[in-house]
This record gives structure tokens, sequence and C-alpha cells, in this order.
């Protein structure tokens, strides 16, 4: 199993870079050179397609393997960097990104979806039932640490690395990872997939993926198992810093402690499944656990506007506050890689030819679920206030639970 795990994680990895790249590094590197904050904000166009991923993972189904995609996409984005690394970064001045920029980065965007949709279907064909709990570890862990390192330490790098350097610096990464995709043994030696003869029409396609034993009832799962505690995450943070916690604290809190404490969770679900523990049954306890959690933290949220509440330096309140971020991360880490389990588990009982659909599909629904409370949690806070939204978001973390009764054998 450890050759599948390795060059998996490697991958996987590599697949957060981007992640990292465009929501911590980009934005900073925008700002120095001068970019208003509109312009910055604006730069989010660029993720577009990401929210495509469907309209070619039939492609990597039907046309070749999905280790020659996943192969030609990595190598294609060493490529786009080493574009990049060529052209002058933005510079004061500017009314907006330079256009050979903006369409390296689409470009950059473009090959990162599509290696997404190859390295999620290479796994669901690489690993075994039994495999399927590491492997999703290693696919949560690996990803979140490859989005830190984009996102944080090459831009703590930043001072001392300049555009180019940067850059070249991700193509030769990327150059190293497509040589890991066509060399490990354990990729070499997946079945080559039968010549496809013709596309299906997309109607055929639709109804072959939604065919698939589980795939409504998943479909269902992902797009709301994250209603509450996205919301939660969102907005409790912004209450905290209301409440005079200070940002380097929170920053500290909700983001180093969130990512050490979300990858302990991951690690932690990939333990429990390898050491045979039920898929259902498992996912039952941990959502009841995270219901618990965001229970107290709407306590805490009730309580910080009692009178004579107190959030300074040494206080329990303050620290029950922290503790209670870095719970609900612990919770959504372990929560995450037990429903990526169960994604992958009903996309391998499609059949091989539509098995990257199925799963882009199931990913795609996971991604709008979490996309979707955790932009419009700031408008509820705003327009029901802090306590009865908080409230809402408890009760959203409850269905999930109740939604479990309705599970259909193949995701036992």
């Amino acid at each position: 199993m450890h050759g599948k795990l390795l060059p998996l994680a490697g991958l996987y990895l590599v697949q957060g870079l981007p992640y990292g790249l465009q929501s911590g590094l980009l934005p900073v590197l925008l700002r120095a050179g001068g970019l208003s904050l509109t312009r910055v904000g604006l730069a989010k166009v660029l993720y577009t397609p990401w929210l495509l991923k469907l309209a070619w993972a039939p492609l990597v189904d039907a046309q070749g393997s999905v280790r020659a995609w996943l192969t030609r996409s990595t190598a294609g984005l060493g490529l786009v960097c080493g574009l990049l690394a060529g052209l002058p970064p933005p510079g004061a001045g500017q009314a907006g990104l330079p256009a050979a920029v903006a369409g390296l980065l689409l470009l950059l965007n473009l090959g990162a979806a599509v290696q997404d949709v190859a390295l999620d279907a290479l796994a669901v064909q690489l690993l075994e039932p039994a495999e399927l709990g590491p492997g999703n570890t290693v696919q949560v862990v690996a990803y979140k640490l490859g989005a830190a390192l984009a996102g944080g330490a090459l831009l703590a790098l930043q001072p001392t690395l300049s555009w180019p350097q940067l850059f070249l610096l991700l193509a030769a990464t990327y150059w190293l990872a497509a040589a890991l995709a066509w060399t490990a043994p354990a990729l070499r030696r997946l079945p080559q997939p039968a010549p496809s003869k013709q596309r299906p029409h997309t109607a055929h396609l639709l109804r072959d993926v939604l065919a698939v034993p589980g795939t409504l009832w998943t479909a269902g799962f992902v797009l709301t198992y994250k209603l509450g505690e996205q919301g939660a995450s969102s907005l409790f943070p912004l209450l905290l810093l209301d409440h005079g916690v200070s940002a380097p604290e929170l920053g500290l809190w909700n983001g180093v402690g969130a990512v050490v404490c979300s990858i302990a969770g991951s690690s932690l679900g990939g333990t429990l499944l390898a050491k045979h523990w039920e898929l259902l049954p498992l996912l039952r306890s941990v959502l009841r656990l995270r219901f618990g959690g965001l229970a107290c933290q709407t306590a805490l949220v009730f309580h910080l506007d009692a009178l004579g509440a107190s959030m300074g330096p040494g206080t329990i309140l303050r620290g029950s506050a922290l503790l209670s971020l870095c719970l609900q991360h612990f919770l959504g880490g372990l929560v995450t890689t037990v429903t990526f389990t169960g994604m992958m588990r009903c996309s391998q009982l499609a059949p091989r030819a539509l098995q990257a659909t199925h799963y882009s599909l199931l990913a795609t629904l996971e991604l709008l679920g979490k996309l979707l409370l955790g932009a419009l949690a700031g408008g509820l806070a705003d327009g029901l206030g802090p306590h009865p939204c908080f409230f809402l978001l408890l009760i959203l973390s409850a269905l999930p639970v109740l939604y479990l009764g309705l599970a259909p054998s193949t995701f036992l």
C-alpha cells in the first residue's frame, strides 16, 4: 500500500499549490505591486475553470489514460509557471493585472482543474476498498500542506525571492511531479482504458452517472454536510475580532492552529477507517460530535454579549473561544476525510469509463455546498443578528445526522 500512498501524497501536495498561490500568495504580490483592493478582488474571476470541471471530466474518461492526463496537465502547469517567470511582475501605477499575466494565470487554473480531475480519477482506480481510508487521509492532508506551503511558506520567502525565481521554483516542482506521475511503479501498473468509439451525449452521460448506485443520496449529502460548520467557521473568528481578540492572535489560532488541528482530525479519520470502522457509524458519530462542538460555540456567542462578560487576556472565556476554533477545525478535518472516503467508494461503483466524471460531479457539489453558506453567512449575521444566525447554523448542522438515516447500502 505504501507504494501507492507515497506517490499520491506527492501529487496531492502539488495539487494544493495553486489554491495556496491564488488565495494567499498572489493577492499579496498584486497588492504589493500597487493594484487596488478592487482589482485584487477581481482576480478571483481567474478561478472560473474550477467551476467547469464537469465540462472536461468526460474527456479524461474517454480519451487516453488518467495517468497520461495527469502527467501532461502537471507538466503543462510547469510550462505556464516558466512563462510567468519570464514576464515582468505587476508594477505600481498599473490600472489592472497585465493581460499576459492574467491570461497565463487563467491557463494555470485551467491546468490545475484538469490535473484535479485526473488525479482524483487515478486515486479512484488505484485504491482498493480497504485502502480508501488511508488514501483519503493522504489526499486531504497532502493537499492542505501544499496549500499552506504556497500560501504561507512561499509568502514568507517572498522578500528574498524575486517574481522570476518564485515561478521558476514552482515550475521545477511541477516538472518533478510530472516525472513522478509518469514513472511511479504503482501508477504504471494501472490497466489501460479500452478505446472509446464515440463520445456519449451529455444527457445520456448525466443519466448514466446518476444511475450509479448511491449517487443521488451521496450528492445530496456532500452538498449539505458542511452547511452549518462552514458558516460558523466563517463568522466566529470575525465575532472574536469584534470582541477584542487581536488580529495576530486570531491569525495564530485560526491560521496555524486551524491547519494543525484539521490535519490531526483528517489523520484520525484515516486511522479509524484503517482499523475497520464501518463508514456510516463512524460518520454518524463524528457528525454528532461536530454538532456538540457547534452547540458549545453557539453558547459562547450568546455569552459574549452577556453583561460583565470579558474577553481580556488570560480569561476563561477567551481561552474557551480560541480552543473552540481548534476543536471545530479538528472535527471538520475528521468529517471531511470520512466523507471523501464515502465519495470515492461511491465512484468506484461506476464503470471505469465514467469514474472521472462521477467523482468530479460529487467534488463539484461538495465545493458548492461549502461556498454556499460560507458566502451567505455574513449577510445572515447582518440581517438576523449573530445569535439567531448561529442558532440557524446549529440547526443546519443537525440535518446531515438525520439525513444519514436515509443512506443506501452502497454508503455502508
